[in-house]
């Protein structure tokens, strides 16, 4: 799966709006907006995130990778997710 950063980034910001922010304006979540930091993610909704992630894209993290560095902002995580698509390619 070789997703581009745009169709990664649309895909998390809809899964994070259906799941932890319903009804809030999806204008509000940009590709910035910071999410763990932000209070968006707490700790299990991170995990959540993360086995969403795993599902979707094929791909696993390590429990180190489990944080803001990699999970930050919906940038991180498609810069992220395709780190680890194009390791496992």
């Amino acid at each position: 799966m070789n997703d581009d950063a745009q169709s990664i980034q649309n895909s998390v910001k809809d899964y994070l709006l259906k799941t932890f922010l319903p009804g809030e304006d999806p204008d509000s979540l940009t590709p910035d907006t910071p999410l763990i930091s932000g209070g968006i993610l707490d700790s299990i909704s991170t995990v959540k995130l993360v086995t969403f992630l795993e599902e979707q894209y094929k791909v696993e993290f390590q429990a180190h990778e489990i944080s803001s560095d990699t999970l930050e902002t919906l940038t991180d995580i498609a810069k992220t997710i395709q780190l680890k698509s194009a390791a496992r390619a």
